[in-house]
């Protein structure tokens, strides 16, 4: 494979070209964020986006700061309330937009972006609010663990919710995961609808992935009402253990876990990391 910007190509050899002159070349596009947690030396961290190819997108930098009480934010779409304090952090992110995909904040917090899609996604509909992308660099520049950060995000998302276009110029408008680490620890935040959530921490010592898709089976955490949505519209029976991603996923049907894990990626790729 060659990697050109943000898709990842695959390249047929001449040789093989000459044998097989039929052969379709697929293009092969993901959204991926890792993290494996080394035991008690850091953690691993990476990002691939599949944003639009014309897209631009930047690095920038923005530096710590104390803002006057009562101060507003202007994000992509909404304005919020700015926080007292704010940690330096760097960012890629689409040029015309507030928010990023991948960033990393001076207390040494780190976190990526994905779309996803859950039974509640018609809730978006097109008011303009917080992007997953916002939540994202909100979280950076509020949080200084990993744990913090989760806390702003989820509490930025009840209070604001998620929506509005997310690409430029289009309608384009989905719901997010996110993936969030520090040296010590990591969690995966997943959301569904307007300002629905659930949260998994990752086990110490272990490695862990998200993608264009729900994951999260058995949460740590969740917003309130969720279960109670779920169990009203008969996405899940209410005496079983609560799966995420089987009940805000697919309703509770069991072609959620064949149709995100269709190729095995996350269990095929375990045995070739090495930390």
């Amino acid at each position: 494979y060659r990697y050109l910007g943000n898709v990842a190509q695959m390249i047929i050899p001449t040789h093989a070209r000459a044998q097989a002159p039929r052969m379709m070349v697929p293009t092969l596009q993901s959204c991926d964020t890792f993290v494996f947690l080394v035991a008690g030396a850091g953690a691993i961290f990476g990002k691939n986006a599949d944003r639009p190819s014309d897209e631009t997108h930047q690095v920038v930098r923005s530096s710590a700061a104390v803002h006057p009480p009562g101060s507003k934010l202007k994000c992509t779409h909404i304005e919020i309330a700015q926080a007292e304090k704010t940690y330096e952090v760097v960012l890629s992110k689409p040029s015309w937009m507030w928010g990023c995909e991948i960033g990393a904040n001076s207390e040494g917090v780190v976190g990526g972006n994905e779309a996803v899609s859950s039974l509640l996604a018609h809730e978006l509909g097109s008011e303009p609010r917080l992007l997953g992308m916002d939540l994202l660099r909100l979280a950076l520049e509020r949080g200084g663990t990993a744990k913090e950060a989760v806390e702003v995000l989820c509490s930025l998302l009840e209070a604001h919710g998620q929506g509005g276009a997310c690409e430029d110029g289009g309608d384009w408008t989905y719901e997010n995961g996110f993936l969030i680490a520090d040296a010590r620890e990591a969690y995966v935040v997943e959301t569904a609808g307007v300002r629905n959530w659930a949260v998994e921490r990752v086990k110490p010592g272990t490695g862990r992935n998200i993608s264009n898709g729900l994951s999260i089976r058995e949460a740590d955490s969740c917003s309130d009402g969720i279960k109670a949505q779920c169990k009203a519209n008969g996405w899940w029976n209410g005496s079983s253990a609560f799966d995420w991603k089987l009940s805000v996923g697919e309703g509770g049907g069991r072609r959620a876990h064949a149709k995100l894990e269709l190729y095995g990626r996350e269990k095929a790729g375990a045995g070739h990391v090495a930390a």
